[in-house]
């Protein structure tokens, strides 16, 4: 499988429930935002986030090479079986066409490590 790399670093950030999505979440190269009965959480370029701001810092982001069909088995588990077993902490977010893996900045290079071993290409 192929991957690449967006520029970051992001951040993941958690606000009460029922907060409006703040402007600072508004743009950038990725950005998610879900919204649960217990919490907004938006995902987004570390720049934009408030110092104040309930947050996980210094993630980078790597983007699986789809679109995938839904249909398709097992393309997620196949970057995560091997960070796991590597003991890679990761935050994953899968969107309509692709899917989505965080790792934050102190697992980076070992997990690029562990995915080249396991077969996986890193794309320009």
């Amino acid at each position: 499988m192929r991957f690449s790399i967006l520029s970051g670093p992001f951040a993941i950030c958690r606000l009460d429930a029922t907060a409006p999505v703040p402007a600072w979440a508004k743009d950038g190269s990725f950005l998610t935002i879900t919204r649960t009965k217990d919490e907004l959480s938006i995902i987004c370029e570390q720049a934009s986030v408030p110092p104040d701001t309930k947050a996980a810092w210094d993630f980078s982001c790597i983007q699986l090479e789809g679109p995938f069909d839904f249909s398709a088995i097992g393309i997620l588990e196949s970057f995560l079986a091997p960070l796991a077993k590597a003991a890679v902490p990761v935050f994953t977010v899968s969107t309509y066409d692709t899917d989505w893996i965080l790792i934050q900045a102190k697992h980076w290079d070992k997990g690029l490590s562990v995915l080249a071993s396991a077969g996986h290409e890193l794309v320009a």
